[in-house]
């Protein structure tokens, strides 16, 4: 994980992602419904839907919208049934390509994303193809700016909260934990420390730099890949020197 700030990636895509706020809602709602489905309406009691409410609240979801979708499971009544689906690919330049998905009509799904490969220098492959680069860990980016905390003294809070590692990088503390660490590790930091983003992804064990023509023909891959319904996350080892300070 060393040598690349995952914040950076989160940066590179947050003013594309605002402009289409409407549609992050309409599958951070599905996301909420599949959690309360599946595990129960109780945030306390199903630890996937807290994680999922937090995920909502950062992007600035409305709490109405949130409760909309957590009702809207426990009464069932559109009886919808969503599956979960991860597609593995390569982009251009060989750069490794996760696409999660929920979905109620795979056939559909599976169309829409080998297309989106197909016209972007990409080719869809079979699973397993990619996800051995990638790890599940939980990411919490803190920002050190104002912050009269060293680094070691953040390494030894945050290995003691349960955290994993620690970098630091540009004006930030970034740390990594294990999935099942990582709400603990977040309650531990937020009432200290300024928590600028805090999720569970996948990270790739370490990160490959392109040329800007295969850097422009994998971000309008991804663009395609996140404006479809279906398509909840896309995670990629993709770097490129415009990223990097």
């Amino acid at each position: 994980m060393a040598g690349h700030s995952k914040w950076k990636n989160i940066q590179k895509r947050k003013n594309a992602q605002d402009s289409k706020r409407g549609k992050i809602f309409m599958k951070l709602a599905k996301e909420l419904y599949v959690a309360a489905k599946q595990g129960g309406t109780d945030p306390e009691s199903n630890a996937n839907l807290r994680l999922v409410i937090d995920k909502a609240k950062g992007a600035n979801m409305p709490n109405d919208n949130i409760d909309r979708a957590i009702k809207k499971a426990a009464g069932n009544h559109d009886g919808n049934n969503y599956e979960d689906i991860t597609y593995e690919g390569y982009g251009p330049s060989g750069i490794a390509v996760m696409v999660t998905c929920l979905t109620d009509n795979k056939n559909r799904t599976a169309t829409n994303v080998r297309t989106a490969f197909n016209k972007n220098g990409g080719s869809l492959g079979e699973s397993g193809c990619v996800s051995y680069m990638f790890d599940r860990k939980g990411f919490i980016a803190i920002d050190r700016t104002d912050l009269k905390t060293a680094e070691d003294e953040m390494m030894l809070e945050a290995i003691e909260a349960g955290a994993e590692d620690l970098q630091t990088s540009d004006n930030l503390f970034e740390v990594f934990t294990e999935p099942e660490k990582f709400e603990e590790v977040r309650k531990a930091l937020e009432g200290k420390y300024p928590i600028v983003s805090a999720e569970v992804t996948m990270i790739p064990h370490t990160f490959a730099e392109v040329d800007q023509a295969a850097a422009e023909k994998l971000e309008k891959l991804i663009d395609m890949l996140e404006d479809d319904d279906d398509v909840q996350e896309v995670y990629t080892n993709f770097s490129s020197s415009a990223e990097e300070d």
